[in-house]
């Protein structure tokens, strides 16, 4: 797959949306993140009795993990722009009777807080923002000295199928296009390093991790890349990357896995990075 290597700026907030679809998206994407983004949280030293900001927490699956490894003697506050996502954070948070996660609407650099954090997490964020060390140096102002700060994100350069799933492959090449007519990052697992640098944060540790699957598997593994090319269907026809017709949203997923299982196809997703420090 060519990957883009030139970055846009960005011409929309955040092109995915907070419609049902994509929370139901997001949920079925935090099912087959959690371990990876738990063994991540845990090799930073996220553990009981911390507070903790989630950085972009969308429905609050990112938080709702932190608060485990937090437990209930520490606590943990969500934060994001969209009040549609906050709002679904509040009462998922209501349902599990998590009274020590609470969320926030707006930009969390931004945001007065009444005390310092002793960690700041966040995934699949940094990978939307135009500046991400600008972010992370904005964000290490509200840890506690000797706090942890971690994110997790993803790069499109370990995708691969093998044997080839053009159906597969198409999919993640559309989405990388997208991702740079729009100006989001799909490499920003790999930059994060450098990220932390230059936000004049200490040497960063890294860790690596993906999804493995084939037809016979959890589907859900390999439907992910389906629901999120459903999900930007609109953007790709806005950005002449492909029409909605031609994706044909109602059976990608089924000839998806058809054409892996026929093929006996190996399909592996995007690098899954974690990247952290102590300041």
């Amino acid at each position: 797959m060519a990957l883009p290597g030139d970055k846009a700026s960005r011409t929309q907030e955040y092109e995915l949306g907070h419609t049902d679809w994509e929370l139901k998206r997001l949920a079925n994407q935090a099912l087959v993140m959690e371990p990876i983004t738990r063994r991540h949280f845990q090799d930073a030293g996220i553990e009981a009795g911390m507070r903790v900001l989630d950085v972009g927490s969308g429905a609050g699956d990112v938080a709702f993990l932190a608060a485990e490894l937090v437990t209930t003697s520490g606590e943990v506050v969500g934060a994001d722009r969209s009040q549609t996502a906050v709002t679904t954070a509040r009462e998922r948070a209501r349902q599990q009777r998590l009274d020590s996660v609470s969320f926030r609407v707006g930009d969390p650099t931004a945001l007065k807080f009444d005390k310092s954090f002793d960690a700041i997490v966040g995934r699949f964020v940094l990978m939307y923002s135009p500046d991400p060390a600008a972010m992370l140096k904005g964000l290490a102002r509200l840890l506690r000295p000797g706090g942890v700060i971690v994110f997790h994100e993803g790069s499109l350069a370990g995708v691969k199928s093998f044997p080839p799933a053009p159906i597969y492959d198409r999919c993640w090449a559309m989405i990388a296009e997208t991702w740079r007519r729009v100006g989001t990052n799909p490499n920003m697992g790999l930059e994060l390093y450098a990220a932390f640098l230059r936000a004049g944060l200490p040497t960063p540790k890294m860790g690596l991790q993906s999804v493995i699957g084939a037809a016979s598997g959890p589907h859900n593994r390999i439907e992910m890349v389906a629901d999120l090319v459903v999900t930007m269907a609109p953007v790709m026809e806005q950005h002449g990357v492909a029409t909605i017709a031609e994706i044909d949203p109602d059976t990608l997923s089924r000839r998806m896995l058809a054409e892996a299982a026929a093929n006996g196809s190996v399909l592996i997703g995007p690098y899954q990075i974690g990247v952290w420090t102590r300041v």
